[in-house]
């Protein structure tokens, strides 16, 4: 957390904000900042404090504040206070940079909500128009909208966007899978065939149709990939081989209809070897896109049928050529 001295640059939003007092210096009654530069985008739109009083003070430059229909310009020296509940918006009043000082009673969640713009500007989250991103506008509602927020629409409708942006982001994320079986046979013998791309449509069956690969695997070499699931469509990726650490790890990154990246770790057992593959994986192809969120229960399905398949085939294959 920022403390009094420490300045959040905005360089998105035009400006820079300098703390002062903070809410937890003053046990919550106010906070104090000072604005620096020529504020934009977010900034300048219609916004309402529900339950908190601001106060502005220019120090330099001008400020023109809209409230109630009216407008009010401001000069050095100038001050001016908006009650609580009421619709403002705050713009520079002239064509160079202002410094204007802003306490806001009680401090409420500001200083998150300051931090939280200064940490989206750094992330990409803050567009050319100096306005939010859609989903993190949407966290932006549902974290502080009950203290302040845009003035229209209503905040019922704003927060049934939030939710709506929201769920959609979060199943649009990407599958994350986590598979480990037992596998009766030598460590060596598993990992040549699942570090060996073309053995796939021997014992990956009838997952794996055609691997091109031009040799077995080493760091760097790339392959091609053609293969289906219980869902009607064929998939077609390539992966390129990023680590590679015989007989126990080998990981790719992929790309194609589908682009993520899949670990395969190997440890040796009394019994034979213990197969971990982990599979983190974008569905990048428009139709898979589209329905990501509709069909995710529909996509694990689909995996954990594909990974069954590779159950059933991995031990004889990796018996068979031990």
């Amino acid at each position: 957390m920022a403390k009094a001295g420490d300045v959040l640059d905005m360089p998105q939003l035009g400006c820079r904000v300098a703390l002062i007092r903070t809410g937890e210096e003053t046990d919550g009654e106010l906070i104090e900042f000072d604005v620096l530069g020529r504020p934009r985008g977010l900034l300048v739109q219609p916004h309402v404090h529900l339950g908190q009083v601001e106060h502005y003070e220019v120090i330099a430059g001008g400020l023109k504040l809209v409230e109630g229909g009216r407008e009010h310009v401001l000069g050095p020296g100038e001050t001016m206070q908006t009650a609580a509940g009421t619709a403002h918006r705050q713009m520079p009043a002239d064509g160079g940079d202002g410094h204007v000082r802003v306490q806001v009673r009680p401090a409420g969640t500001t200083q998150a909500f300051l931090e939280r713009l200064a940490d989206m500007c750094a992330a990409g989250d803050i567009n050319r128009f100096g306005l939010p991103r859609p989903v993190a506008a949407a966290r932006m509602v549902a974290d502080f909208g009950d203290e302040g927020h845009a003035a229209r629409p209503p905040l019922r409708v704003q927060k049934a966007l939030s939710r709506l942006i929201l769920g959609v982001a979060g199943l649009s994320r990407p599958y994350m899978f986590v598979d480990e079986w037992d596998v009766a046979a030598p460590r060596e013998a598993v990992f040549a065939a699942i570090s060996d791309g073309r053995t796939y449509p021997l014992w990956w069956r009838p997952v794996y149709l055609d691997v091109e690969a031009d040799g077995p695997a080493e760091l760097g070499k790339e392959a091609r990939q053609h293969f289906k699931g219980r869902l009607p469509y064929h998939l077609h990726t390539r992966s390129r081989v990023v680590e590679l650490d015989a007989p126990r790890l080998v990981t790719a990154e992929v790309d194609g209809d589908l682009r993520g990246r899949g670990t395969w770790t190997l440890t040796a057992t009394a019994s034979g070897t213990h197969v971990r593959f982990d599979w983190q994986v974008h569905a990048d192809r428009k139709l898979l896109r589209a329905l990501t969120p509709v069909l995710r229960p529909l996509f694990r399905w689909n995996h954990n049928w594909a990974i069954a398949r590779a159950m059933e085939g991995l031990e004889p294959y990796a018996q068979r050529t031990a």
